[in-house]
């Protein structure tokens, strides 16, 4: 039924039959990926059986200055994911439920233009610098910098054009365990402010176990600089657009948190968690606390905090940070990261005036992001993990986001 469709509608179709996007080439009457010129390109011929790697690229717009955009697709054959070179952005996460049934569970758009003037960084990996700096000024070696402000009178997520609005150089990552795509963007010295030359990829990999992994790898030349990169994935476990996530259940592994004053910057206190609603040493609802009347609930509208990882690494740095479980349909999402902190945030700011790719509003609370990172604002107090990267060195960074049922 789907043979005379253009192959985004297929890949959409496949979507919403609950299908992987790997699907789409079969229903579309091809197993080979189309370039932006329009001619085939095939990145794999691994198959597109289940338990098969898998990984195509397909057109999907042009920016206003005439940069073509991609989407690569890449699946194991039961989780799919989809993703742009647009801000090197996740658009689609595709997993089974307990009872094998496939959704979309990642907020997201169908178009460039939307990603381009509504996004709040939906999917995109974040950078320079993930979160916010005050006033958007920091003083590095002396010399005193200003970020573009673009959150009141703070800098959020790099400033008013950050890694999430460029276009990234993708390479396609295979290998007989995993499956993927390496982007890369080089931000020149002076860019929103920052200084030195910064050579940054990311590369998002996924193996035969589930596990979407994120590699962070930077450089800079020139300058001293600040680094503190992420994504900024928005989750809904039951589905994208299919209500609020209250009813999920988070455990998290953090002793304690860096409250924040009315602009949400941190006021340098590092506070323990027990005895608060921020405590998620236990499995709990995340809607169970988050109308109580507690001042930083109040200030952030709900979570929208970073939380102090706890735990001991692993010989290679990862420690495991937090478990979300969706319980009606079973989906779980785990996290492990080699970073100290994590910005939890519940969706506090959706306001349900725009559709995103299902074609359904998203409203306050209807998804949550949890962003693997340094401190907010750590150029500003000195008792924070050090974010400085000079040249010579280099940053690196892993997390993992490891899907199942329950």
């Amino acid at each position: 039924m789907t043979d005379h469709l253009p192959r985004r509608q297929v890949l959409r179709t496949a979507g919403a039959l609950g299908l992987g996007a790997a699907a789409a080439g079969a229903l579309g009457g091809t197993a080979q990926a189309t370039s932006a010129t329009g001619t085939p390109d095939r990145l794999t011929a691994m198959g597109a059986h289940h338990g098969k790697l898998e990984i195509r690229k397909d057109p999907f717009g042009t920016t206003a200055d005439g940069v073509k955009v991609d989407v690569y697709t890449f699946t194991n054959g039961r989780v799919t994911i989809s993703m742009l070179t647009w801000g090197a952005t996740i658009q689609r996460v595709e997993t089974p439920d307990r009872r094998g049934r496939t959704k979309n569970i990642s907020l997201g758009f169908d178009n460039l233009p939307d990603y381009a003037t509504l996004s709040p960084y939906f999917g995109s990996t974040i950078g320079r610098y993930g979160n916010r700096i005050a006033k958007g000024r920091f003083t590095l070696d002396g010399t005193t910098y200003q970020i573009p402000v673009n959150n009141g009178e703070n800098a959020l997520h790099g400033g008013t054009i950050g890694f999430d609005k460029r276009v990234w150089t993708a390479k396609v990552v295979e290998t007989e365990k995993k499956i993927g795509v390496a982007f890369s963007y080089v931000s020149p010295d002076g860019e929103m402010g920052f200084p030195g030359e910064l050579t940054t990829t990311v590369t998002y990999t996924l193996d035969r176990r589930d596990n979407l992994r994120i590699d962070y790898h930077a450089t800079v030349a020139g300058k001293a600089t600040i680094v503190n990169l992420t994504n900024h994935v928005y989750l809904n476990l039951a589905g994208e657009g299919s209500g609020p996530i209250d009813g999920h259940v988070l455990q998290l592994d953090a002793p304690s948190y860096t409250p924040v004053d009315a602009g949400l910057i941190p006021t340098g206190e590092i506070a323990p968690t027990a005895g608060t609603p921020f405590d998620f040493s236990k499995p709990t609802a995340i809607g169970k606390r988050l109308r109580d009347d507690h001042p930083q609930l109040v200030v952030g509208r709900g979570y929208d905090h970073n939380f102090v990882l706890g735990g001991t690494p692993d010989d290679d740095g990862l420690r495991w940070a937090a478990r979300f479980w969706e319980p009606e349909d079973g989906r779980t999402v785990t996290v492990l990261t080699t970073e100290p902190g994590a910005q939890f945030y519940s969706g506090n700011f959706l306001d349900g005036t725009f559709q995103g790719i299902g074609n359904k509003s998203y409203r306050q609370g209807d998804a949550f992001a949890f962003e693997t990172q340094h401190f907010p604002d750590s150029p500003n107090h000195p008792n924070f993990p050090s974010t400085v990267l000079r040249p010579g060195q280099t940053y690196t960074s892993t997390t993992i986001y490891s899907f199942g049922t329950k």
